[in-house]
């Protein structure tokens, strides 16, 4: 065989290894996956779904977030929990955001939270984004705590804003709390799993950690922000005492623009009394 040849085979078996890649990137990004978790609480009478999405970070799949929007629908949910890096600070686009709120609040009652990102918009990006968001129908639970009914079932929706995590403000609405319906708590960052516990919300649901980004078969997330390599909280549920804690693995990429063995996620919670 001569080097021609042996080049040209070369070049075949490059650009076979070169398409699996291509492919098996477009999955582990774009394959939309339905993460299902059930809560109890003896409070919980009859039962609703909360569907999360977290860190879209101006993400689309299909035109308009059409195959995300009609996931999400396919779920029913009862309320719909947004937890924060809507936007992307890096790569703004603020309609991919406002739209996939718009779109949403039409499927039922949907509440947001900030991450990260959307405190690193400028000033003119924050109010496009926000005012978009209110003007959608999504309420903004910005360090404050509402009472939902949902299917004759009331809990109480504590949201914390990101510059919250780390201050006293979960203590001071904690003061607030009404024990006699479960509280779920809104924060876009798991790592202050052990604060949030201190202040015993019964649920919390949080992202911002990727998955971890690169999932390793048995030792899980590589990296994750905050928590560095080998984090501990990427996915999956986590319990502490009487609270529970969801961490999604959300949908889009930032910093790091892909995803290996770790595709993007919607987090569908069932919550009853048995």
């Amino acid at each position: 065989m001569d080097k021609k040849t042996k080049l040209k085979k070369r070049l075949k078996v490059w650009g076979i290894v070169l398409a699996v890649l291509f492919v098996f990137s477009v999955l582990n990004n774009k394959w939309l996956t339905v993460s299902e978790y059930d809560f109890t609480d003896s409070r919980i009478e009859n039962g609703f779904t909360i569907v999360q999405v977290s860190d879209l970070h101006n993400a689309r799949f299909g035109r308009g977030n059409r195959r995300l929007i009609e996931r999400i629908r396919s779920l029913s949910p009862d309320i719909i929990a947004i937890t924060g890096d809507l936007v992307d600070g890096s790569f703004t686009n603020v309609s991919v955001g406002v739209d996939f709120c718009e779109q949403a609040a039409a499927i039922c009652p949907t509440y947001y939270v900030t991450g990260n990102h959307e405190h690193w918009l400028s000033d003119d990006e924050k109010r496009q984004l926000f005012d978009g968001i209110r003007d959608s129908g999504t309420v903004i639970l910005d360090d404050e705590t509402v009472t939902v009914g949902i299917n004759g079932d009331r809990v109480q929706l504590c949201g914390l804003d990101d510059d919250s995590l780390y201050t006293d403000t979960l203590r001071d609405l904690s003061a607030e709390f009404d024990r006699s319906m479960p509280v779920i708590l809104l924060a876009h960052e798991p790592q202050y799993f052990s604060d949030y516990c201190t202040y015993s919300p019964d649920l919390v649901l949080t992202g911002h950690a990727h998955g971890g980004q690169v999932r390793l078969p048995f030792i899980g997330g590589l990296v994750a922000p905050d928590q560095g390599f080998f984090p501990k909280y990427t996915e999956g549920k986590f319990t502490d005492g009487e609270t529970a804690m969801i961490v999604s693995r959300g949908l889009g990429n930032s910093v790091i623009p892909v995803r290996v063995f770790d595709p993007p996620e919607i987090v569908s919670v069932h919550v009853s009394g048995k």
